[in-house]
């Protein structure tokens, strides 16, 4: 793949719909596939509202960014899936708020990487979800990568391999 353009930073934003309702939003990357261009990812950075802290409640708020649509917050174990993050509280059996947890995918890639990913079809998605917050909670984040221009075998490789995969 020849890079075609430098770093670019897209800035990105779901809501729930409503409280503790999954959501997912698309995001368009405007490829040219007459041009076999494609999205090379260098680093993701997600962020999720908190969770609401309520005594003796487990609560959570999710997110995810994939090149593929969903129907729920993806987990890293599909190949889609470029990036997760968590933010929960466990507080069932406790009489206060509990403890908070996070968890996610590696937000920047390690130097040895050249890229996480690479996003063949024209856009990306991005899911929102929540538990027990009785509120509309969010997920922003920034994606980080450049244009490129594939070969028409390695480019159909990639779309039938992104295509099917979903």
């Amino acid at each position: 793949m020849k890079r075609t353009s430098s770093t670019i930073a897209i800035s990105f934003r779901v809501n729930t719909s409503a409280a503790d309702t999954f959501t997912q939003s698309q995001v368009d990357l405007s490829l040219s596939p007459l041009d076999n261009e494609v999205f090379v990812v260098e680093a993701i950075d997600l962020d999720v509202a908190p969770p609401t802290a309520i005594a003796a409640t487990d609560t959570s708020v999710t997110g995810s960014l994939s090149s593929t649509s969903l129907t729920a917050v993806g987990q890293l174990d599909n190949t889609n899936v470029l990036a997760r993050k968590e933010l929960a509280i466990r507080a069932a059996g406790f009489l206060d708020g509990g403890v908070s947890f996070e968890s996610g995918s590696l937000e920047s890639p390690p130097t040895q990487l050249q890229f996480l990913g690479v996003i063949a079809t024209n856009d990306f998605f991005i899911q929102c979800d929540s538990t027990n917050t009785g509120v509309v909670r969010s997920m922003t984040g920034k994606l980080y990568g450049y244009r490129a221009k594939a070969d028409a075998a390695t480019y159909a490789a990639l779309v039938q391999s992104e295509v099917l995969s979903a």
